[in-house]
């Protein structure tokens, strides 16, 4: 990786060689960890936006180019051949699984899918009107206490069957802290079903009916997952990386995850457009009025689900979720003010010279909120949809770093910036 030095001198005169890395893609690093110790000098890094915290092998985002790879494989073409459990496996393991391996996986996953009872209890001592990523994070954490056979983090094994029972349970447990929130009952899982078929079974089946789940809706839940599955070194899994640097237990690290994805600047994105929807319908405001505001300087309003911190260029996984978007409004008749404004809305900013300008597209966001809405899927569950679809994402983040040789215990720096050194008043 290291094949040439780049030398700064700070300015105090002290010189520092420091080793210029090369990954696979994307720009080469200056390996800064030599600066203090020849110079005296940190770096100054807020939100550690151009600082690279560790090596991995797992996903790359080219934001300039509009590019997304899971273990190098386009996230296009993912989302056109794979099942959501391939590409667990594929982020998990390194490699997409041959029709065995593909098997036995599916058979691991389908073996943990339920939860202790002491779990359901647990869910039921919330209140009525807890919040379901209130409920989640205290849940995943929780499970640290009932699995007790596998939380030596040294041990490959008790990683890999941990990172198992994760990706199993968390639709399970998703479903019953929705439940919970609409009195409904807690459904046992049906090991028939696919992994994304039994969700919608365990969020939507009542005992006294039978469930059939409905294709259309099983391809578009599938489809976001696959799409939300990892995004690199995000708020989210950053979080999992520094609390499992420490040697916190992988359900400990994985709760803490779901915490900073509970921030509305990281996993509430796709709720904050529905909003923006609903109160452009409820103002009566037309297309017209909405664009010309979204343009005004002057004007606060912002449109949400368009533009990407990242992407410069498109959200790749806007253009693959967009087609299944419309399709599934299609089959569910999701002919409503919300859903009509949404489709004039994106026709309108596509054919603005003002949002093409800016590259101004509609982001995955966009489309996955009113996804789950034309699911009937509650606002307030939003994000844990994209807590279930991410723990692959930070699992396999948490074992690579545990598999890494040159892993230590995250410690940021700071600027101090208050009192100088004084005496106690006497």
């Amino acid at each position: 990786m290291t094949d040439r030095t780049s030398s700064i001198t700070t300015h105090n005169g002290k010189t520092s060689e420091l080793p210029v890395l090369s990954g696979t893609h994307g720009p080469d690093v200056i390996d800064v960890r030599g600066l203090y110790k020849d110079t005296g000098n940190f770096t100054y890094d807020p939100g550690y936006a151009t600082t690279a915290s560790c090596k991995s092998a797992i996903t790359f985002i080219d934001g300039d180019e509009g590019v997304l790879l899971y273990r190098g494989y386009p996230i296009e073409q993912l989302a056109e051949h794979s099942t959501y459990l391939e590409v667990c496996h594929l982020l998990m393991y390194g490699e997409l699984p041959n029709k065995q391996e593909g098997q036995e996986f599916n058979e691991i996953i389908k073996q943990h899918t339920m939860v202790h009872e002491n779990i359901r209890d647990f869910i039921n001592g919330f209140r009525y009107d807890a919040h379901p990523m209130a409920m989640l994070v205290g849940t995943i954490g929780a499970l640290s206490s009932f699995y007790h056979d596998s939380l030596d983090i040294t041990n490959p094994k008790h990683r890999e069957i941990s990172a198992q029972r994760l990706i199993a349970k968390m639709p399970t447990i998703a479903s019953y802290c929705y439940n919970h929130s609409r009195g409904l009952p807690f459904m046992y899982p049906d090991n028939n079903l696919s992994y994304v078929e039994n969700f919608t079974r365990l969020m939507f089946a009542v005992p006294a009916e039978e469930f059939e789940p409905n294709p259309v809706a099983v391809k578009a839940l599938e489809l976001i997952m696959i799409l939300h599955a990892d995004h690199e070194q995000n708020a989210s899994t950053s979080t999992v990386r520094l609390a499992g640097s420490s040697g916190a237990n992988p359900f400990a690290s994985i709760a803490a995850g779901v915490a900073s994805l509970w921030g509305p600047a990281h996993g509430g994105a796709n709720e904050a457009c529905v909003n923006m929807l609903d109160a452009i319908v409820n103002s009566g405001e037309t297309i017209e009025k909405t664009i010309a505001r979204a343009k005004d300087k002057n004007d606060p309003f912002r449109l949400m689900g368009f533009g990407h911190r990242v992407y410069k260029n498109f959200d790749p996984r806007a253009k693959i979720i967009q087609k299944m978007c419309h399709d599934l409004l299609s089959e569910l008749g999701g002919d409503t003010p919300m859903f009509n404004l949404a489709r004039e809305l994106e026709e309108a900013t596509l054919a603005d010279e003002y949002f093409i300008e800016r590259k101004l597209y509609p982001n995955v966001d966009f489309y996955s909120g009113i996804i789950f809405r034309a699911l009937d899927i509650p606002m307030n569950m939003f994000t844990v949809m994209f807590a279930m679809s991410r723990t692959v994402g930070w699992i396999s983040h948490w074992m690579e770093m545990h598999e890494d040789p040159e892993g230590r215990i995250g410690r940021p720096r700071q600027i101090y910036t208050g009192a100088a050194k004084r005496d106690y008043p006497t």
